[in-house]
């Protein structure tokens, strides 16, 4: 199962198009796509699951990037940041209108579109967890946090951020997207919670409880101190412990009744 980020590139210029793409996936991101006009991202875009929007301004066709990236928030919300050699007032003034993460100008500098995309989903991810009910995607991705809103991660701690079904976890440099369905075992090693997959396992600097809080989905449910397990993934159970594929963990006598319970309403 690939955990990359997956982007779409909006560039009517093959060679700045093919050379983007192809720093992107050395990072270790993945291109779903790339849109030389308005007609080609849009159907890529419903086609594939973007969690990241790339997009020069000045493409060819009926729709120039801005315009796209309108028709694009209309299907559902997804952060933005803009690559363009165009930084007149005017053409910012009709970009902010859709809320962009960034707008870098041409040639882009790949740390600073790194750190561009890193901020873009931690910023996108905490607006969508402070919007649950939002009606509209302009509403998910202009709204502002309100000033008294208490910081949810303590400082100095990694970050969980959670999109639909998957979450995003800090692993050095750059998020990594993982489906909440991949989620075998969430097992607290001292001051961190271990993630473990169906293919990798991922450490975040964050207490078992701060993660099943930050999760808050049915789907998990504490069975033991030590560990939380999907109980969709559950394969054998007995008075003692809970096997899920290849992994094993012990089931607490305080925890049982609230696992019996999850299992009987998944």
């Amino acid at each position: 199962m690939d955990h990359s980020i997956n982007i779409l590139i909006v560039e009517d210029e093959a060679i700045l198009a093919m050379a983007l793409c192809d720093s992107l996936e050395a990072e270790g991101y993945c291109v779903v796509g790339m849109a030389s006009n308005g007609a080609k991202a849009v159907d890529l875009f419903r086609r594939n699951r973007v969690d990241l929007l790339l997009c020069d301004i000045n493409i060819r066709g009926e729709l120039d990037g801005i315009e796209t990236a309108h028709q694009l928030l209309r299907i559902r919300p997804v952060p933005i940041i803009y690559l363009t050699a165009f930084s007149d007032p005017d053409t910012v003034e009709r970009a902010k209108q859709t809320a962009p993460a960034a707008y870098m100008t041409k040639p882009h500098n790949l740390l600073n579109l790194r750190i561009a995309i890193d901020v873009a989903i931690h910023n996108f991810a905490r607006q969508t967890q402070l919007l649950p009910g939002s009606a509209s995607p302009e509403a998910a991705l202009t709204a502002e946090k309100k000033p008294d809103a208490p910081e949810r991660d303590p400082p100095g701690r990694d970050t969980i951020l959670k999109i639909d079904d998957y979450v995003f976890v800090k692993q050095g440099f750059q998020f990594v997207k993982i489906s909440l369905a991949d989620i075998l075992v969430l097992e607290a090693e001292d001051t961190y919670t271990v993630f473990v997959t169906t293919v990798k396992k991922y450490a975040l600097r964050q207490s078992l409880s701060a993660v099943l809080e930050r999760l808050n989905h049915p789907r998990f449910v504490r069975v033991h101190r030590s560990y939380a397990i999907n109980v969709n993934r559950v394969d054998t159970f007995d008075d003692h412990g809970i096997t899920l594929g290849s992994q094993s963990v012990p089931l607490g006598k305080n925890y049982k009744d609230e696992f019996m319970r999850r299992l009987q309403v998944r």
